[in-house]
């Protein structure tokens, strides 16, 4: 069991940087992959990286590589989501789920991958 809990959404403006949290309220998430994963007003939720139990990371979204990064921490049960150069485009609700599947990322950004997941935290970027 493991219940994910997101924070750090925010304003900011056009190539500015914000980090976001996701901490495990109930449960350990030191031997789960995270998954981040993002929807914009009007689409589907999209995969953005994936962090394994070793700290490697997985890129799921060509629009993001370069910009956005991935960390853990597992002594304080969180992980991290850098983004940096942030454009108008990347406002969102961002979302991190828990993959049980032997800490290992999924090839693939699909949701369906996922076990667990938090209740997601707005960012918007103005231009």
């Amino acid at each position: 069991q493991l219940q994910l809990v997101e924070s750090g959404g925010n304003l900011v403006q056009s190539g500015g940087s914000l980090r976001l949290s996701c901490a495990a309220s109930v449960g350990g998430l030191r031997y789960f992959a995270i998954g981040w994963f993002r929807r914009a007003p009007g689409k589907e939720r999209e995969g953005v990286l994936c962090i394994d139990d070793t700290g490697t990371i997985t890129n799921y979204a060509d629009s993001v590589k370069g910009r956005f990064t991935a960390s853990r921490d597992n002594a304080k049960n969180t992980v991290y989501l850098q983004m940096n150069s942030l454009k108008p485009e990347d406002t969102a609700d961002y979302y991190c789920g828990g993959d049980i599947n032997g800490g290992r990322c999924p090839t693939t950004g699909n949701v369906n991958e996922y076990d667990y997941w938090g209740q997601g935290t707005p960012v918007t970027v103005s231009s």
